[in-house]
């Protein structure tokens, strides 16, 4: 190795000398091969993952033929880094590296090997932290491509070429195995990058220069995601339907179940987002979320409304009984109609006539509203029949008036109308809320998974 480096044949800031076709000088071709120890799980918050690897390059160096200054000598001639301290090899970096070492401990693991054709081997391990441009869109059900890509940095196309060995580039451990991640296919790359004078890639020198890539397509692994997100959620949106099974007075329970459940799923979903970055578009997770924050919700709605059709005091008149005619009644509610059969006009008082009426002594006035019926003639004379429950037994029988007019028993008038009372209606929007909101989730249900698995 004196004799081979010696400065007055060898000089290790010039590259090798590769005659070409015509006689000029060709670039140098190196050969690289990647084995991959160790690959980290990729970390979402920095958009990075880590890696160990053995960088492997080769290229042919004539300067170094020794079979003529050792003919006896047929093994290659092996060292360590000084041996490649002595020698001229590539400078390749990682362009997309956010930082990197060479592994080992007192002594740096660099193998060096040159054979008696002058065939350099130079194999490095290496740790190397690499960003990875991630795209969250469909987290957690998304897919990434995470490149490792090697760019020579001072020669340009003309002067150095790299290129992948043909017989396995990239080789990954056996027991290299991921716990968030599965690893769908891996691909490698050659490519040329163009820099120009405004780009500092590659300082401030214009020029094409070449670069290797090896690519692993990954899937994140759904079962923590599944088990620990959307099952202890989509129970959580289950539960706030309960309220649909509590009567529409009971306050209480109702909003205390509503609200409780509310924080729950909150909690739960911002333990999810903590481990993400902030970015500008919106990620499967959030649709989620938000759709179960609408059902959640919107049971809390469905709460505040039949409450307040519940302590209204009118009867309303639907046409029909069904969802449009009642929630029309319910939202703009009118007074109950009665068919009085020719009812023309009516009269309040306070008191009944004096001479027909006594009151006893202990009495109070009761409120009555008297209708006045027209008569078709004098002798076909009618008058409403009024029962009234006086004040002392009111006080002790829950304080009844009641007006009977005959030919008016029914709850459906002569006009097809049908009376509802408040609380008949608040029971009726409960019902059917215990069908629509399940029914409204399943659907979502089914667009949400179509969109995360077919589109």
């Amino acid at each position: 190795m004196t004799r081979l480096t010696h400065v007055c044949r060898y000089d290790r800031l010039e590259r090798p000398k590769r005659e070409s076709i015509n006689g000029t000088n060709g670039p140098v071709k190196v050969y690289a091969r990647a084995y991959i120890y160790f690959m980290q799980n990729l970390e979402a918050h920095d958009l990075q993952f880590k890696i160990h690897a053995l960088l492997q390059f080769r290229y042919v160096d004539p300067r170094l033929v020794f079979r003529e200054v050792a003919p006896n000598r047929t093994k290659p001639i092996m060292g360590e880094q000084s041996l490649r301290d002595l020698l001229w090899v590539p400078h390749v970096f990682l362009a997309n590296e956010r930082s990197s070492d060479i592994l080992g401990t007192a002594e740096k693991d660099i193998l060096t090997s040159i054979s008696p054709d002058g065939t350099v081997i130079v194999s490095t391990r290496i740790s190397a932290t690499l960003y990875c441009w991630m795209n969250l869109q469909k987290f957690p059900f998304d897919e990434q491509h995470c490149s490792t890509v090697l760019e020579s940095w001072m020669y340009n196309e003309d002067d150095l070429v790299l290129l992948w060995e043909h017989k396995s580039p990239v080789t990954l451990a056996p027991e290299l195995h991921l716990t968030e991640y599965v690893l769908l296919e891996m691909f490698t790359n050659e490519t040329v990058i163009n820099a120009d004078l405004s780009d500092l890639r590659h300082g401030a020198f214009a020029g094409n220069y070449s670069s290797l890539s090896f690519t692993v397509h990954l899937a994140r692994e759904m079962g923590f995601y599944m088990m620990d997100y959307f099952i202890p959620s989509i129970m959580l949106v289950a539960i706030s339907w309960v309220t649909f099974w509590l009567q529409a007075d009971q306050s209480a329970p109702r909003i205390t179940l509503g609200t409780s459940t509310m924080l729950t799923f909150i909690t739960l979903a911002s333990a999810q987002g903590k481990t993400l970055p902030k970015v500008s578009y919106i990620k499967a997770s959030e649709i989620w979320f938000l759709g179960c924050t609408g059902f959640i919700f919107g049971s809390l709605v469905e709460f505040a409304f039949v409450n307040t059709i519940w302590r209204r005091k009118r009867n309303v008149e639907v046409k029909k009984v069904n969802s449009k005619h009642v929630l029309k009644q319910a939202i703009t509610p009118r007074p109950a109609r009665k068919d009085m059969s020719g009812l023309h006009k009516s009269h309040s008082c306070t008191s009944l006539a004096d001479s027909a009426t006594t009151v006893s002594a202990n009495s109070f006035n009761n409120y009555l509203t008297v209708h006045s019926i027209p008569q078709k003639s004098p002798s076909s004379a009618t008058l409403p029949i009024i029962s009234t429950t006086d004040v002392d037994r009111a006080m002790t029988e829950a304080s009844n008036v009641t007006i009977q007019i005959e030919g008016q028993t029914s709850n459906v008038n002569g006009n097809g109308w049908t009376t509802m009372t408040p609380q008949e209606v608040a029971i009726w929007i409960d019902k059917r809320s215990r069908f629509v909101f399940p029914i409204a989730f399943v659907i979502f249900n089914i667009f949400y998974w179509t969109f995360v698995y077919y589109v």
